[in-house]
């Protein structure tokens, strides 16, 4: 029996193709889509890129200023449960910010990192406030879920967004002590 090379390899290609073409349109379709349709509904999201894996989902978004961070992953926790499941939620906030948040944002970390450390988690928004006083259009808002805490600043013009965990790393016992 001699064996044709040719309609072998054919028939490899095209079942690799039906396959890895099948999953592909699986995954944008059926996945992806409904992620990015949830993301986008929610006010102030200008874009977002997903990236999807076994384990974990990645988003990476461009929000307006004054967007509501909290809101915005509870929406998506609450809004795209089905596409997540058991998957880690990873976000990434694109930086716009400006010198001027940046400068009051590293006169703020202290404060924030004592309050955290500390978990007086009530301390972060009272310090934000007080520090913003003396900023004219600064806006600072802190707000808190089970895992992170959110704090968005905004002079109108741009804004900083930062995602706290509220479940710090612990350092570990060198085994060789």
């Amino acid at each position: 029996m001699k064996l044709r090379i040719v309609p072998i390899m054919l028939t490899v290609v095209i079942s690799a193709l039906v396959l890895f073409g099948g999953w592909f349109l699986y995954q944008r379709f059926a996945v992806q889509s409904p992620l990015a349709d949830v993301v986008s509904q929610y006010e102030g999201v200008k874009s977002s890129h997903i990236d999807i894996k076994q384990d974990a989902v990645s988003l990476k978004l461009d929000l307006a200023p004054d967007t509501n961070l909290q809101g915005l992953v509870q929406h998506i926790k609450r809004e795209g449960k089905s596409v997540i499941g058991s998957r880690e939620l990873k976000i990434q906030v694109e930086d716009h910010s400006s010198e001027a948040l940046d400068e009051w944002w590293e006169k703020a970390m202290l404060s924030v990192a004592e309050a955290m450390d500390n978990k007086q988690y009530t301390n972060i928004q009272k310090s934000l406030d007080r520090l913003a006083a003396g900023t004219p259009n600064l806006s600072a808002k802190a707000t808190i879920d089970d895992n992170n805490v959110y704090i968005s600043l905004s002079d109108g013009k741009s804004g900083k967004f930062i995602i706290l965990p509220r479940q710090p790393g612990t350092m570990e016992v060198w085994s060789h002590a």
